[in-house]
Order: C-alpha cells, then sequence, then structure tokens
C-alpha cells in the first residue's frame, strides 16, 4: 500500500515551542521518594538525588517540568517543604491516600532542576487555599530580597531568587475528585483575582489557568468559555488534560485516539477565539497540554491504595503503568498531533517523568532504565524543535469506532532551519505494510539521510523490566533511500520510525 507525503519549507504550522516537550513530577507514589530521590542509593549526589535518573532526563532534554501537581497541589502548603528538614512535618495526603514526608520541597526541586538542566512549571493551591498563599510563595520563589517571604528564602540557604516565570492557577478545579473543587464561576472568580496579584508583583510572568480535566468532563466546553471569560485578559494560557487506555483491547480503535485528541484540541482553540473576539482583546491565550499519557495497565493495582486500605503509607507504588510496545505507537500518535497542532498547544507535558506513569522507572536501591514510550519522547524532544510542517498527506484509511477513518500512516515533520535538517516522525497504525514516499524536492538538494530509527516488534504487548530494559527499542536502520527529491521509505504494519534529512 502506498503513501505520499509532500513537504515544503514555506507550508509551515508555527515555530514550535520547545516547551511543548515538557513533563511533571508531583509528590505521588513514588515519582519523588526513589524516583528522583533516593539518598542512600548508590549513586546519590551531595542532596540526595539519582544520578542515573538525572542522566536519563538530560538524555530526553525536557525543557520544563511541572511541580508539585497534581491533585496533590489542592490541598498542599507549600511552607512544609521549606527550611530545616528535621522539622517538617508529615502529612497526610487526601489525594493519593499516602503519608508526605515533606523531605523534599521547593529548594530540594529547584537544585534537582539545575542538575537535570529542566525549569520549573509551579503550580499554586487554588483548592484549599488561595490567593494570599500564591502570592506569598511568589514572593518568597522570585524577590530577591528585603520582604519577610524572600528573607525566609535567603535564611533557608538561598540568596539568589528562583525566578521561575510558568505558574500554574491550580489543578482540575473542575473536578469533583479535587479538594477544594469548583464551579466555573467560583474558579474562574479566583484565579482572576490571583492573575492579578501575582501581575502585580511581575508583569511579565506566564499564566496557566485550568481547563477541563478531559472532554467528557459534563461541564466541558463551557467550563473553557466561563474560565476564560474571566481570566481571558490575565492569563497566557489554558490547560487541557488527556489520559488513553485500551481496557477494550482494540488496537485498532486504541490507535484511533489522537483524532479524540486533534478534536479536544481545535474544540478549545474555537472557545478561545470566541471569548477573544467577545472582550475585542489583542491579547493570544494558547493551550497548555499539561497532563497528557497513556494511563490504564495499573489501575486495577491501585484502587486498595487510593481507598484507604493501606492506611496512609509512605511513597507506595502507585499509577506504575509498565507501558507497552503498543503504547510506542500511541505516544508517536500523541506527539505528532501536537506537532501539527504547534500553533494552537504551545506548552505540553508528559505525566509522568519516573516511576508514575512514565518513561523512566527505578527499582530502590537497584537500577533506572527507559520504559517503552523513552523512545517515541525521545526523539519528537531531541529532533522536534524548529519549525512544524503542513504536510499534505494522501494514505489509505481504516474505519474505527473510536474516530471513524483514519489514515493508515500518520506522519508529522519539523523543519531545523538553522541546523538544515528535516526530521519525519512517522506512525504505521495498521496492519499492513506502507511504502512511504516524501516530496522533499522543495528543500532543494537534500544530500543525505542523517539518522533513520525504527522500532517494532512481534509482539505488541512487549515491555522493558528491570531483567530486560531493552526488549523493546529502536534500531538504525539504513532502508530509506533519498534521490532526485524524493525520500522513500518502508513502514512494517504496527511500527514508528523516526528518519532526519540533511536539507
Amino acid at each position: 500500500m502506498k503513501v505520499s507525503v509532500v513537504a515544503h519549507p514555506q507550508f509551515v504550522v508555527a515555530d514550535i515551542d520547545p516547551r511543548l516537550y515538557g513533563s511533571f513530577i508531583e509528590h505521588l507514589g513514588r515519582a519523588v521518594y526513589t524516583g528522583i530521590y533516593e539518598p542512600d542509593h548508590g549513586t546519590a549526589d551531595q542532596s540526595g538525588m539519582r544520578r542515573d535518573v538525572i542522566d536519563l532526563v538530560k538524555e530526553l532534554d525536557v525543557p520544563i517540568v511541572r511541580y508539585p501537581g497534581g491533585n496533590f497541589v489542592s490541598a498542599y502548603n507549600w511552607e512544609d517543604g521549606v527550611g530545616p528538614k528535621e522539622e517538617r512535618p508529615v502529612r497526610l495526603d487526601l489525594a493519593w491516600h499516602t503519608s508526605e514526608s515533606n523531605e523534599v520541597g521547593l529548594h530540594e526541586f529547584a537544585d534537582w532542576c539545575v542538575s537535570a538542566n529542566t525549569e520549573m512549571m509551579l503550580a499554586v493551591n487554588l483548592g484549599s487555599r488561595g490567593l494570599d498563599e500564591a502570592r506569598n510563595l511568589l514572593e518568597y520563589a522570585n524577590h530577591p530580597g528585603g520582604s519577610e517571604w524572600s528573607d525566609k528564602r535567603i535564611a533557608n540557604g538561598r540568596k539568589e531568587p528562583f525566578d521561575v516565570k510558568l505558574w500554574c492557577l491550580g489543578n482540575e478545579m473542575d473536578g469533583p475528585w479535587q479538594i477544594g473543587h469548583k464551579t466555573a464561576d467560583e474558579y474562574g472568580r479566583l484565579a482572576h483575582e490571583t492573575a492579578k496579584a501575582m501581575r502585580a508583583f511581575d508583569s511579565s510572568l506566564e499564566l496557566v489557568v485550568c481547563g477541563s480535566s478531559n472532554a467528557k468532563m459534563p461541564t466541558y466546553p463551557e467550563w473553557e468559555a466561563t474560565v476564560l471569560d474571566h481570566t481571558y485578559n490575565e492569563v497566557d494560557y489554558i490547560s487541557l488534560h488527556m489520559y488513553f487506555d485500551n481496557h477494550a483491547n482494540d488496537v485498532g480503535n486504541y490507535l484511533a485516539m489522537n483524532q479524540k485528541l486533534d478534536d479536544y484540541i481545535m474544540s478549545v482553540a474555537g472557545v478561545i477565539d470566541y471569548i477573544k473576539a467577545k472582550k475585542r482583546s489583542s491579547r493570544q491565550v494558547y493551550i497548555s497540554f499539561d497532563e497528557w499519557n497513556v494511563w490504564y495497565h495499573s489501575k486495577e493495582q491501585d484502587k486498595k491504595t487510593l481507598a484507604g486500605a493501606d492506611g496512609w503509607p509512605f511513597a507506595p507504588p502507585l499509577l506504575e503503568d509498565i507501558y507497552t510496545f503498543e503504547d510506542v505507537l500511541q505516544v508517536g500518535l500523541i506527539l505528532n498531533t501536537f506537532i501539527r497542532r504547534s500553533h494552537v498547544v504551545r506548552i505540553a507535558c508528559l505525566a509522568q517523568l519516573v516511576n508514575v506513569i512514565a518513561p523512566i522507572m527505578t527499582a530502590p536501591n537497584g537500577p533506572a532504565w527507559r520504559q517503552t514510550i523513552f523512545y517515541p519522547f525521545l526523539f519528537a524532544s531531541r529532533y522536534g524543535r524548529g519549525k512544524a510542517l503542513d504536510l499534505k498527506v494522501k494514505s489509505p484509511t481504516y474505519k474505527s469506532d473510536t474516530a471513524g477513518e483514519v489514515s493508515c500512516l500518520d506522519v508529522s515533520a519539523v523543519h531545523d532551519e538553522e541546523g538544515g535538517f528535516v526530521s519525519f516522525f512517522v506512525v504505521n497504525r495498521s496492519d499492513k505494510e506502507m511504502e512511504a514516499e516524501f516530496d522533499v524536492a522543495a528543500f532543494g538538494s537534500a544530500s543525505s539521510i542523517v539518522d533513520h530509527q525504527v522500532m517494532t516488534h512481534a509482539d505488541l504487548k512487549a515491555v522493558n523490566t528491570e531483567t530486560n530494559m531493552d526488549n523493546v527499542a529502536p534500531k538504525k536502520a539504513d532502508t530509506a533511500t533519498l534521490s532526485d527529491g524524493r525520500l522513500s521509505a518502508t513502514c512494517a504494519p504496527y511500527s514508528y520510525q523516526m528518519v532526519r534529512i540533511k536539507v
């Protein structure tokens, strides 16, 4: 079966914001404790952070990490995580029914970000708390000194401000499961006033207001319209969240789900445009898709802990999905969707980064390894920076219950103008082999294929484990050809590949 793709340097969607490849660490399960932080581990640095994990995070080149939640933030007192560790209180986390030692807080996480070559995206608690706590945290984090909260930061060992620029105004406030859940009007008013106060401190801050937790919420998309009506002229982004599952064990329907993602994005983009017109505003609000991933493998095993049957355990294994090769294809499809909609989605956060629905897994006192989904995220993060191209794709289709007719071959491409590269990210989500031909003649003399990575596996349910870490991994290929402005590649059934050419 044949597929044709036309790429042209003048057919551009947007300049991609590198923060499209962000991630997320929440005080949940083992994301922090025995995830990024394990003082007794053989690789631990002087701050107790695992250097083997830091190395893997640096390999992914994650530009931002959202912290400290997530549902956790909606009952979190940020003051508990600063000051001498021996004086920090142990709290009961109502979101995940666990105990929180507060051994890791703002200072420790900020130092980890420096080591991991990333930046903080901080969330404030607008669930159980509000405007006052948000402005105090902002002052603590960003004011040079000479005020109550900035002087407390200095007394706690940090003279220079953290200078955090990107802030989330709460988390999933539309969700009844959220501590301090609010109606759209209640939240919109609070978010507006909080944003106004934070901008009074620093007008250059980037602020993210809560959108819908998912497109199935009964309040969607009216939630977005109401919240933006309150906040449009004070915020920069509205957040969206979506998780993907294959409970039905139907690969065709599962791999069509990114069309639902695309519909979700464009519907909210329409709401943004409506409120912008209603406000007669010159501002442009974008989408921060700051939670997304496959999440379903671990849900059954987590029910006991989340119901409180285990009491209040400290850092238990929770949300530890073990990802399959099938999930590689799904993550590739999601990333392709974000690239194609990068004019609207400027920020995105893979949820999460370590152990908790994550591309990186660790064993306490043991190794760290790459889950299957590590690789499509790696390729997009490293080579998906530049201009997203508006491709013209002609592909066979198949019919799904999820989204109707979908193309068998799903493709995105990014032009690195400065380096002189075009990278194609290709997912064959069908059970048929595809012969793909890419017309790249408009780029002039396309000189060579500089990298061609392919992921296939005979077993869609294959996983990587502590004892078999490389069971699912990319392999360098030499089967693609480039000649006379034509790039040709064979795409095996159910396969992912990245092809990078010099132009």
